[in-house]
This record gives structure tokens, C-alpha cells and sequence, in this order.
């Protein structure tokens, strides 16, 4: 179970240790865990024969050698591509994971949670995503987000699974009752106070932050109250919280 309080921080990686490795990659997530990290933040979306696939965009454009939405391409499609050659040439032949490739790995590590962000904003990906985590026993290790309020007030309604919602002018189909789902509201920087931290706990809702990557967005996130940070470059985050002694 979660265990984060403003004595015990938890640090996620954004789509693993992306600071330094191609994001989202299993490459990327294997050096966050080797890091420290008590997370791992990543995204899905759906292809086009139904496979979880870890990509933060919709399409491939942006972090592979090739282009097209990830709905529109079959696996092996997918499989084809890069991931890897953009971040560096020592990256070359990193391939797009999926979501089973990186339940294989996570559940071979003690202790690591998850934070699976919903990219294909639809009940089917929801539905999936659960259905493979509940396969590996980590439903009680994850937190499910998402932009979209209708998918968090979904999950949280049909599976009673902890869910990560967003300020509401971050999120679409936001609604007056939408923060009674949320386990957990993410908070960019530059939002990111005490006073703004403090409304969410009010409502019993848990103020993360993303991304402090650097010591000094580390102390203003630990200043600001926040249970967890998520962190492109997570080593930052781990030294000073150890140092404090605010990470367990």
C-alpha cells in the first residue's frame, strides 16, 4: 500500500529516468529503479489490434524514427520503430515497450508502484490497463491518471482503484463532482505553493508535484507539502530527501 506523507516522500520517475534516457523505454525505467526511485510514472495508449502501448504522445512522431498515431498501427507495426535513436546513437534499437513488457520487469522488483496515465483517453484503454494490472497482482501498487475527468471518475466508480485527477483548469469534462474520485491531484511547478498544496488536503485529496528537477524546484516542492514528486531526473530529489531524512 501507499505509504507517502510529508515525512515520507515518494519520488516517481516521469517516464522513467528520462532526464537521461530515452522516456519511456524499458531501458529508461530499468535506470530509474536502479536509481531509487519508489515509482514509476509512464504512459498508455491503445494500437490499432488492442496491445497497451507505453507512449506519452498519441503518435510516434516525437520520440521515434517514424510517424502516425499509435491507434492506426498494429504491434508490430510499432515494434519496428526506434525508440531510442532520438534521445542519442547509444540509444539506438531501444524498442517501444508494452505494458506487459513492463509488468515482466516491475513485478520482478520489490516495492515499486506505478502511476499509469491513461494517453488514450478512452474506457476500452482504462478497462485494459486494469484488467492487465489486476493479471499482475499490482492493483493495490498503482494509481491511475488521467486529463480527462471522465475517465478518473470511470475508474474510480466501476473499480473503487485509486485515481490521480489534475487542477481543474488542467483537465477536460472537469465537473462540480469531480474531485470526490481523486486519491491524488498533480500539481505542475509553476503552481506548485504551500497555500495551493494545502486546498487539496483540505478536501482529503493528495498533492503531488511534477517535475523538480533541480535542487532548488526540489526545495520549493518540500516546502510546498507535497507527498510525492515526479521527476524527469530523479537523483536531485532522492539526495536531498535522504539528507533531510525524508525519504524512508
Amino acid at each position: 500500500m501507499f505509504k507517502q506523507t510529508e515525512k515520507n516522500i515518494i519520488v516517481a520517475g516521469h517516464m522513467g529516468y528520462a532526464y537521461l534516457y530515452p522516456a519511456n523505454t524499458m531501458l529508461s525505467f530499468q535506470k530509474a529503479i536502479e536509481l531509487g526511485v519508489d515509482m514509476l510514472e509512464l504512459d498508455l495508449n491503445l494500437s490499432l489490434d488492442k496491445e497497451l502501448i507505453v507512449m506519452h504522445d498519441n503518435t510516434i512522431d516525437r520520440t521515434t524514427n517514424g510517424t502516425g498515431e499509435i491507434r492506426n498501427m498494429t504491434l508490430k507495426e510499432l515494434k519496428a520503430y526506434d525508440a531510442g535513436i532520438k534521445k542519442g546513437e547509444e540509444f539506438r534499437n531501444e524498442r517501444i515497450p508494452t505494458f506487459t513488457e513492463l509488468l515482466d520487469m516491475v513485478t520482478k522488483e520489490n516495492n515499486i508502484y506505478l502511476n499509469v496515465e491513461i494517453k488514450e483517453k478512452t474506457f476500452e484503454t482504462a478497462d485494459l490497463a486494469i484488467k492487465a494490472l489486476e493479471k499482475y497482482n499490482m492493483l493495490d501498487k498503482c494509481v491511475i491518471a488521467c486529463f480527462d475527468a471522465k475517465i478518473v471518475k470511470y475508474v474510480n466508480q466501476k473499480y473503487g482503484i485509486k485515481t490521480q485527477g489534475f487542477p481543474d483548469w488542467y483537465m477536460s469534462n472537469f465537473e462540480e463532482d469531480t474531485n470526490s474520485y481523486l486519491y491524488s491531484v498533480g500539481i505542475e511547478m509553476k503552481d506548485l505553493n504551500k497555500e495551493f498544496c494545502g486546498k487539496f488536503k483540505s478536501m482529503g485529496i493528495d498533492p503531488w508535484g511534477y517535475c523538480p528537477d533541480t535542487d532548488e524546484k526540489v526545495y520549493q516542492a518540500i516546502e510546498s507539502g507535497v507527498k510525492l514528486i515526479t521527476c524527469n531526473n530523479p537523483e536531485p530529489a532522492l539526495r536531498i530527501l535522504r539528507e533531510k531524512g525524508l525519504h524512508r
